[in-house]
């Protein structure tokens, strides 16, 4: 309904200009079919870290709450990613001043079993670093893999994942390499005790939607959960996978994403740029962004 806006304004700021004058449009690496696919195991992926994990479970913002506004919740979520891809500098702002008032709240307590703070620029590192290689891993498994300077472009343009909040420019790694080095470090800290596993494997069966939404899709978020999820993760979480699976899982990938390189443009994008469109709207309205 709004396409043409959608498409004029988040073509204005989604290229980043390069020294070598190469430019990225960031709308060809956005998927709006596949998104949804593979965000519960990127929700896994980054709360595997205890002191994100613990801070998800335990935060006292319960407007935020997955299991007590699920609906809410996946909206802050991917209007956050619609922002820090597709918005300006005006539309970063401004979110992120909404979501640091959430997050000054998000702090451990005495009775917390890790220390946290959702302000930590360490933990929204590990967090976009999180989100950059889901959206890497579902381009090429739906499109095929990235030329290397596709992908060098992709990589600095996605740092926008962590600098929308506290993270600072010197913290993104410098190049693929780097980020290369930071992930397998990091997967070092990598732990999902029984606490934050039952409560992952909650979300992950739909346990916070009405059960008719459970019967009904609990099974397949299930599939692709457990495809998406990096082996190491899998394992931490104690989910199977057969080489059955993988075939099905990738023979479907493919599907969708032939189906996606022949819709327009603001099909591609969509929710996303309704999300966009919509911050904006409630923006001007002063109404609350999260």
């Amino acid at each position: 309904m709004t396409s043409t806006l959608d498409e004029s304004t988040a073509s204005k700021s989604a290229g980043r200009q390069k020294p070598d004058g190469g430019e990225v449009d960031i709308r060809r690496y956005i998927s709006g079919l596949g998104s949804g696919l593979a965000g519960p195991a990127n929700v896994i992926m980054q709360l595997s870290w205890p002191a994100v994990g613990y801070g998800v479970k335990e935060s006292r913002v319960h407007s935020g709450s997955a299991m007590k506004h699920p609906l809410k919740r996946a909206r802050t979520t991917f209007t956050y990613l619609a922002v820090a891809l597709l918005g300006d500098d005006e539309d970063r702002k401004a979110y992120r001043q909404a979501v640091n008032h959430q997050h000054a709240q998000v702090r451990s307590t005495v009775d917390s079993p890790v220390q946290y703070s959702a302000l930590d620029p360490r933990l929204q590192l590990w967090v976009a670093a999180c989100l950059y290689y889901g959206t890497v891993d579902l381009n090429e498994r739906m499109h095929g893999p990235l030329d290397e300077a596709t992908a060098d472009r992709l990589y600095e343009y996605c740092s926008r994942f962590g600098t929308s909040l506290q993270v600072r420019d010197a913290m993104w790694p410098a190049d693929r390499a780097a980020f290369g080095r930071y992930w397998e470090k990091s997967l070092g800290e990598v732990r999902i005790d029984d606490t934050i596993r039952d409560y992952l494997l909650s979300l992950t069966r739909l346990e916070n939607l009405p059960w008719v939404a459970q019967k009904l899709f609990a099974e397949n978020n299930m599939f692709w959960t457990r495809g998406f999820l990096p082996p190491v993760f899998r394992e931490k979480m104690g989910l199977s996978w057969s080489d059955a699976e993988q075939q099905r899982f990738d023979r479907r990938l493919r599907r969708l994403g032939w189906v996606e390189d022949h819709l327009p443009m603001a099909m591609r994008l969509f929710p996303f740029n309704l999300l966009l469109w919509d911050m904006r709207r409630r923006r001007r309205a002063g109404r609350p962004l999260v």
